[in-house]
């Protein structure tokens, strides 16, 4: 088939060794992708120099992969995207736009779901290691360390000057990052209903930026977070403000009632087998008629079961017993809690430019030494990757970002 507009120039490969014996079989697994891309085209350039150009039957992602070795083939068949990424950072494959090839995946999820997910041998130690990474609250703990006290000095390098770890919200892709992400705040603040002197719990209130923004508005607000590196950001940027209290707590801990509730991607690094307690603690902190506000990240609730069952790349490499929501289910949980779901706000696409906007912040960072010394090559690499990862997963569908608000029955 051919993909209309698609021009790029040939890039040279070289051999795969003894695996260039097998040709064939790998041939057929290119096959298997070209019956499971309804949407877009992928050119692939193989190590037995041979173009293809798998998919192109309708509009959609257009990625070019040059296959440098066999191998990336064989750990994408065992690894899924956990193989996939260990194969890029081999040197396996490459490509001069990877976001392209994972919007490509995300947009053709269901045809393609079966060549993102660990298999086989690959799948059992993976699996056993997510689960002894699990969130109960001494793993909760190391997992949230494991990400989140990386160290201030990193994350001030490429993210906005509030700190915002989280997806804003663009009135247009123009608009500064430090305005949308201004305006995301301002909308969860809302949606709480809350007015000066009431009192706000924030779960995992990050490094304060919702915080601030709060407390400048006369609410009185409790944050909570396991991340020592957070609490002290969040305590020293509102020193001297009335009503601020953070400290390095287990939402399953969380005592008292507030007016409000708020919790800006926190529920993704809460595991399935957690969802209920998490939900649970938002329902007893809620005096009756109060308000949550949450942002979640969801994965596509028809594709979530395999999903689930996998262990991923992000799982692997970046938010160990992390898991993203099936909005379905965690909606009935909240509902069996009496909480009400109300007011429903989905903004991919957004993420997705926040994602490039961080990423073109963190290259830069990169290239200029300015990200703290601690951190070699290889790790700068991960999260680049990290980053595009994400960005493709947001621009292709899969996953999706959303606001809405919980309110208590009374």
């Amino acid at each position: 088939m051919n993909a209309p507009g698609h021009d790029t120039a040939r890039v040279a490969v070289r051999g795969s060794g003894p695996l260039a014996l097998f040709g064939h079989f790998f041939h057929r697994q290119l096959d298997r992708l070209d019956r499971g891309i309804g949407e877009g085209s992928l050119e692939v350039f193989t190590p037995d120099g041979q173009a293809r150009l798998l998919g192109g039957a309708a509009a959609g992602p257009m990625a070019v992969v040059t296959l440098h070795s066999w191998r990336a083939l064989v750990r994408l068949a065992t690894g899924g995207s956990a193989g996939w990424y260990e194969a890029w950072e081999k040197g396996e494959w490459s490509s001069p736009d990877p976001v392209q090839l994972f919007a490509l995946f995300s947009r053709n999820r269901a045809g393609l779901a079966a060549q993102a997910r660990s298999r086989g041998l690959s799948l059992l130690p993976r699996r056993l290691m997510h689960w002894m990474r699990r969130n109960h609250r001494g793993g909760s703990r190391k997992n949230i360390a494991f990400h989140y006290d990386l160290g201030n000095d990193f994350y001030t390098r490429w993210l906005d000057p509030g700190m915002s770890y989280s997806s804003a919200i663009f009135a247009d892709t123009g608009e500064a990052l430090t305005v949308a992400q201004d305006r995301k705040l301002q909308a969860i603040l809302d949606r709480t209903a809350t007015g000066p002197g009431d009192t706000i719990l924030e779960i995992g209130c990050g490094w304060g930026s919702f915080a601030e923004l709060a407390l400048r508005q006369g609410r009185r607000l409790h944050g909570i977070t396991l991340s020592t590196e957070q609490k002290a950001w969040a305590e020293a940027r509102t020193a001297g403000m009335e009503g601020a209290g953070f400290s390095l707590t287990d939402y399953r801990d969380v005592t008292g009632q507030y007016d409000a509730v708020a919790s800006i991607e926190m529920a993704e690094a809460v595991g399935r087998e957690y969802w209920p307690a998490y939900v649970s603690a938002i329902a007893r902190a809620l005096k009756p008629g109060g308000r949550a506000a949450l942002q979640i990240i969801t994965f596509d609730d028809a594709m979530f079961e395999g999903y689930a069952r996998n262990v991923d790349f992000i799982q692997t490499y970046i938010f160990p017993g992390g898991l993203l929501l099936k909005e379905s289910e965690f909606r009935a949980l909240a509902e069996a809690e009496g909480l009400e779901w109300c007011d429903r706000h989905a903004f991919g696409l957004d993420y997705a430019e926040t994602l490039r906007r961080w990423r073109a912040s963190f290259d830069a960072a990169a290239a200029s030494g300015l990200l703290p010394r601690q951190f070699d090559d290889r790790f700068v690499r991960l999260w680049r990757y990290y980053l595009m990862y994400c960005e493709g997963g947001f621009r292709g569908g899969g996953i999706d970002v959303i606001q809405m608000t919980l309110v208590k029955r009374t």
